[in-house]
């Protein structure tokens, strides 16, 4: 049985459990390598500066702007106004995730 031992189970206020605590390893690694997997600092980017996922993933992986635009042949001005989008059509976004190496669903806002 692979059930795991190192997890700590909170009871609520009426004695029933209510949290599970396990470790941040185990939380991390199903999700990782997911195609729709998104890191929660792309997601807080997103949040607490109000950008794009575009812009959010660009930031994350320390992508300039001026790079993206030399990756996808297209001027910085033209990938700004791509990235400045809130919705992305399916084509910008095949081209931006393979621009950054991830999957185009980790675009899909």
């Amino acid at each position: 049985m692979n059930a795991p031992t190192n997890i700590q189970i909170i009871n609520g206020a009426d004695g029933k459990p209510a949290f599970v605590v396990i470790p941040y390893d185990e939380y991390v690694k199903p999700r990782e390598g997911s195609e729709t997997y998104v890191p929660h600092e792309v997601v807080s980017m997103m949040v607490d500066n109000e950008w794009s996922i575009a812009r959010a993933w660009r930031e994350h992986l320390g992508v300039t702007q001026q790079e993206m635009a030399q990756r996808l042949g297209v001027s910085q001005s033209a990938y700004s106004q791509q990235e400045s989008r809130g919705n992305l059509r399916k084509a910008s976004r095949e081209k931006i995730a393979a621009a950054l190496g991830i999957s185009p669903d980790q675009l899909d806002a």
